[in-house]
């Protein structure tokens, strides 16, 4: 940053932290500090609370995603099964029907 950046940003740094001291200075310094702790526990608790809730719906959705994945995949055996049955079936009467149209052929 150049020296015409800085400036602002300086006086903005300078003037929250005249903001946030003439906030707190009412209290003493132990006072502070306890309240500070005090909201620190409370985000601590807070986010503890909310990330275990966050990890139960996390655990439901892929529980879910693999009961639909495993659903997909005995469909898609199922229709691979049925394919290749399909195949064998259309390959083993076609040597038989072929060799009717060959023999049909012959005697004309």
């Amino acid at each position: 940053m150049d020296e015409e950046k800085r400036l602002p940003y300086f006086f903005l740094g300078l003037g929250v932290g005249v903001a946030v001291g003439m906030l707190f200075a009412p209290q003493t310094g132990e006072e502070t500090r306890v309240f500070l702790r005090q909201k620190a526990d409370e985000g601590t608790d807070f986010i503890k609370r909310h990330g275990e809730d966050l990890r139960g719906s996390a655990s439901e959705y892929v529980q879910k995603a693999r009961s639909v994945i495993t659903k997909h995949v005995g469909n898609l055996s199922a229709a691979v099964d049925a394919g290749k049955a399909a195949y064998r079936e259309a390959t083993s009467g076609e040597s038989g029907v072929g060799g009717a149209a060959a023999s049909s052929q012959e005697a004309l």
